[in-house]
């Protein structure tokens, strides 16, 4: 799937053509710059390297900054492949948000914000023992029990219970794009995708 590397720049809300007020996410998407173009013969399969966000070249290591030299282009903080372009680029070359259309549907990829350590409740949804109505004292977000009894007498896997969460990839699918900004490279799309603030994401098509 071809797309481009973005940056979620926050949400807000636009009306349509009827007055309805659409909840949407705006994402700075590109320019991306052609890092590597993988072939057939050399790589064993097909795709091209994109290359977002500049950085300082202090910051990046010499093997990165011979490979973004060879490109005619400055160290990238962000790095990512793609595959199923329809048009042919070479190194070097600039895609922009235009890549993308009003009213066509996208897939973004991110990383979840990260929320710590949670309990049941808050991770699965769990209603509490005795959905908080027996005078529990302290056990209000308690799991409850948990096993069996003397046979299995084990806990299985993927019992539900307090743990990290957060912190994952998640793709959100068939996001449709209701404005492309060209002069901003800016993406407008409906919906939240994952990820905080001026978290980077993969928007594809």
């Amino acid at each position: 799937m071809s797309g481009l590397i973005g940056k979620k720049i926050g949400m807000t809300s636009i009306f349509d053509e009827n007055g309805k007020n659409i909840p949407c996410t705006v994402i700075e998407a590109g320019p991306c710059v052609v890092t590597q173009v993988r072939t057939e013969d050399v790589d064993g399969y097909e795709a091209i390297q994109l290359g977002f966000d500049d950085k300082a070249d202090k910051n990046a290591s010499k093997a990165a900054l011979g490979h973004f030299k060879k490109a005619g282009t400055v160290a990238k903080r962000k790095v990512i492949e793609f595959q199923g372009f329809d048009d042919e680029y070479k190194l070097g070359d600039t895609i922009t948000v235009e890549h993308f259309s009003e009213g066509e549907f996208v897939d973004v990829s991110g990383t979840s914000k990260g929320k710590g350590f949670q309990g049941v409740v808050k991770r699965h949804g769990f209603g509490g023992v005795g959905q908080a109505t027996h005078g529990q004292h302290n056990r209000l977000r308690a799991p409850g029990s948990i096993g069996a009894a003397s046979y299995p007498a084990r806990v299985f896997k993927g019992m539900r219970m307090a743990g990290r969460m957060g912190g994952e990839k998640v793709k959100v699918q068939n996001l449709r794009v209701l404005k492309v900004v060209p002069e901003k490279n800016l993406l407008v799309v409906k919906g939240c995708v994952p990820g905080h603030k001026n978290a980077y994401v993969t928007i594809q098509k």
